[in-house]
């Protein structure tokens, strides 16, 4: 992605913010995010479309078909590891349009009873991809069920996938000064017409645990993302009580460190944060060493994260493609190979993105992750 996309309209989304800061004062960039994805109105996932082609963003699963059955087939091989229980709880969180978890059941019909023992989640909040996901899996076995959150999926032995979901969850971003920390917050232009960011007057709580200010220097950000460390809690509490494993798959760093990762995307382009809330998808890059340590913490395994392209290969990424490729028409060849290369050149999305696995401690290493 390059440049940014089209111009920016003052949406109803950001007139109520600016008449919420006005009254109240700044707000938190997570306020903000929550508002601008989830809002129930106004929201970016609530308003539109947003994958694919004709939206603002594409996927591994919407690029390749590969991505899903090598998932699909990894979930079967670790549902027989867990001893292939009758019963068990299939979850994917932010399903998109569904694509995926078509995808893993197709693959999982390899193994019949893996569908009659499933049990699929699907936690979204968006009525418009939850209509899409119910019609895309209408032909397959899975009579899917929904949630909001997590924590309202019924417990049970669990084999969860998160795919580009943790980069969505909103975050905290704090500003190094001077004299110290301060938060950044969303606040208004010196004509109170536009979003703009400020800093609070006030120095964060010591709960923050933010860098050290010898380990920093002035103008360097940090982030937290509270929502997705609640997350990382709720799923270990499940693979402790339950048993299972959780395949994290998102785009994000290895390291602990200060950098300023939130960004918006419209129109396959990207675009500033703060303009017309409501109308571009806003992320920000996943801190895989906070997810690992609080999923150590809670008592559960953790694999990698060890990048996309690496866990495909060691799939059989290559195999599965030339097998797919086999007999079909050259240019219809040309176009599986390219997506594959996609998902898992370290020019594409294969360096970027990393795949982490939480696992119960009584189950062996996944495939993917032998060292």
């Amino acid at each position: 992605m390059s440049g940014e996309s089209g111009a920016a309209e003052t949406t109803p989304l950001e007139e109520r913010l600016i008449d919420l800061i006005k009254l109240k004062g700044p707000i938190t960039v997570a306020d903000y995010m929550s508002d601008a994805l989830g809002h129930p109105h106004e929201g970016y996932y609530m308003r539109q479309s947003p994958i694919g082609a004709e939206g603002d963003f594409t996927t591994a699963p919407e690029i390749s078909q590969v991505f899903g059955e090598l998932i699909g087939l990894w979930l079967v091989e670790a549902w027989q590891a867990m001893g292939a229980p009758e019963s068990f709880n299939l979850v994917e969180l932010g399903p998109g349009r569904g694509v995926l978890m078509e995808d893993i059941l197709r693959a999982a019909r390899l193994r019949p009873g893996f569908a009659k023992a499933a049990q699929v989640w699907l936690v979204e909040t968006s009525g418009r991809l939850r209509l899409q996901q119910q019609k895309r899996l209408r032909s397959t076995e899975a009579k899917p069920l929904w949630a909001d959150d997590y924590a309202d999926i019924s417990p049970g032995p669990s084999l969860i996938v998160a795919n580009e979901f943790f980069d969505c969850l909103p975050i905290r971003q704090f500003e190094r000064v001077s004299n110290g920390w301060r938060e950044r917050l969303v606040g208004l232009d010196e004509r109170s017409a536009g979003l703009v960011f400020t800093l609070d007057e006030t120095p964060p709580p010591p709960a923050f645990d933010l860098p050290p200010i010898a380990e920093s220097e002035i103008g360097d950000i940090f982030e937290i993302a509270p929502a997705a460390q609640e997350v990382t809690q709720e799923i270990c509490q499940t693979l402790a009580d339950h048993g299972g494993h959780a395949l994290v798959i998102d785009y994000g760093h290895m390291e602990r460190g200060c950098g300023d990762t939130f960004q918006a995307v419209r129109d396959h382009k990207y675009w500033p944060p703060l303009s017309s809330p409501g109308r571009a998808d806003i992320t920000a890059h996943v801190d895989f060493e906070t997810l690992a340590s609080i999923a150590i913490e809670a008592g559960a395994n953790v694999y990698g994260p060890v990048t996309q392209g690496r866990f495909l290969e060691r799939l059989g990424l290559p195999l599965r493609v030339e097998a797919l490729c086999r007999g079909l028409e050259e240019a219809k060849a040309t176009e599986i190979r390219t997506g594959a290369t996609r998902i898992a050149a370290p020019q594409a999305m294969g360096e970027i993105f990393k795949v982490l696995c939480l696992s119960s401690p009584a189950l062996p290493t996944p495939a993917g992750f032998e060292t």
